[in-house]
């Protein structure tokens, strides 16, 4: 392979990920504490795009609690768009761990 083709390549695989990315953010995951009492939703792009909590866990002397359910729902959607990103990334260099391109 010589110098032009790799760059043919990488140049692609650049066009690829920008695709991906762009599909990330359309694509989403919904992660739930305290038996569904806090749902969130984020997107490929581990941005939180909603966050919605049930009014009967809303209680003024336990604010504790709901930070708690709030904290646990948000790390979750965030870990299952980390899994989407990482199958995402793993089609795209069919399972090679590349440098860079990897979660």
């Amino acid at each position: 392979m010589n110098i032009a083709q790799i760059m043919k390549q990488a140049q692609k695989m650049h066009e690829q990920m920008a695709r991906i990315q762009e599909e990330l953010a359309n694509k989403t995951v919904e992660a739930s504490a305290g038996g569904g009492m806090v749902t969130v939703i984020a997107n490929g792009r581990q941005e939180v795009l909603s966050v919605k909590i049930s009014p009967e866990v809303i209680n003024p002397q336990d604010s504790g609690m709901l930070e708690d359910l709030v904290a646990a729902a948000v790390n979750e959607a965030l870990r299952l768009s980390r899994e989407l990103l990482q199958e995402e990334m793993t089609k795209l260099t069919g399972g090679l761990r590349i440098p860079g391109l990897t979660v």
